[in-house]
This record gives C-alpha cells, sequence and structure tokens, in this order.
C-alpha cells in the first residue's frame, strides 16, 4: 500500500508521543514509570496496524542511530539495555491492536479494551523474558524469571489503568476522526 504524506505525519506524530511518554516518568521502581505504551496503544488503536507499527518502528530506529529519545538515552549500545525488548515489544503490540481494531465489525468500548489490553500482554511477553536474559546473562545480576514477573507487576497495573484511558478516549474520538475524513482505519463504529 501507498503511505501519503498525511500517513507519514501521523507515524511521526505518533513516534513523537512515544518518545515524549518516555520522559514523562516516575522514577519508583528499578524501572521507570514511562507513557511510552500509553502512546503506543494509541497509536495501534487510532493509526491501525500498519501505521500504528511503523510509528513505533520509527521511535526504536530514531533511539538506535543515536538520537536519546529512550529512557536512558539512545544508541546502538541500547540493546543490551534490560528494557529494549519493552521498545521490540511496542512494534509488535501496535500492530497487534491495530489489526484487531481493524478487524472488529462494529467498535465498542469492551471491543478496544480487549485491543488494547492485547497489545500490553504482547509488550510484556516479549519485554519480560528480553529484560531476564539481558539482566541475567549479559548484567550478571541474581535474577530469576519468576522475580523479574515480579518487578514487572506495578508497571503492569499501571499499564492496565492506562488501557481503561486509552479505551474509553479511543472509542468517543474514533468516530469523530473518521467521519471527519481525519483517519481512514475502516471499522464500523458505535451507533
Amino acid at each position: 500500500m501507498k503511505i501519503t504524506t498525511k500517513d507519514m505525519i501521523f507515524a511521526a506524530l505518533f513516534a513523537a508521543l512515544t518518545a515524549v511518554g518516555g520522559f514523562i516518568n516516575i522514577k519508583a521502581f528499578s524501572v521507570p514509570l514511562t507513557l511510552q505504551l500509553f502512546f503506543c496503544s494509541f497509536a495501534g488503536v487510532l493509526l491501525g496496524a500498519r501505521l500504528g507499527m511503523i510509528s513505533q518502528l520509527i521511535y526504536v530506529l530514531v533511539g538506535l542511530m543515536g538520537i536519546p529519545v529512550f529512557v536512558y538515552g539512545g544508541g546502538p549500545s541500547y540493546v543490551f539495555n534490560p528494557t529494549f525488548g519493552y521498545l521490540i515489544g511496542f512494534i509488535v503490540a501496535a500492530y497487534v491492536m491495530g489489526k484487531m481494531v481493524e478487524s472488529f465489525g462494529q467498535l465498542s468500548l469492551k471491543s478496544i479494551f480487549i485491543a488494547v489490553t492485547a497489545g500490553l500482554v504482547v509488550a510484556y511477553v516479549i519485554g519480560i523474558p528480553y529484560f531476564y536474559i539481558i539482566s541475567k546473562f549479559y548484567l550478571g545480576k541474581s535474577l530469576t524469571f519468576i522475580n523479574s514477573i515480579m518487578i514487572m507487576i506495578p508497571y503492569m497495573i499501571k499499564d492496565l489503568i492506562l488501557d481503561v484511558v486509552v479505551a474509553v478516549t479511543a472509542w468517543k474520538v474514533l468516530p469523530i476522526l473518521r467521519s471527519a475524513g481525519i483517519l481512514s482505519v475502516s471499522v464500523k463504529t458505535r451507533n
């Protein structure tokens, strides 16, 4: 499919929003509580599978090129940061969320929440094993896989709460954006 100028603008906008989400964080635990997955979720739900994934891919590639858009900077060596797996997860999660929203016959609050939660699960399914492998085998920390999961529970709770915000916002905003012709992801909207 052809990528239009509007598509490029939206992909770049959500890549930038995800970067901003990394800088809005609370350092309460060993990993900061950020809003990256929050904006990744909006990218997937609002832009659809293809553009949502592209926006997150742009974000990750820009960071790997050395521009400090990640929470702890940027550059190719960032792949050795335990949290890099979540960045990979954002790419896949945006695609999954977008694909689910595109496949729904009718958009409802429940269906959008299911899509966003599926994206959250994908991000953590990729991020937690990566976190464990880098922490244990590269950084040499004495950590079990179960400990890796336990460390992430506060983040999962935060992301589930933000899932509700994304779902409610998208449920209200998607019909307006689509009827105005701003977004073109094709699904039937609520009545």
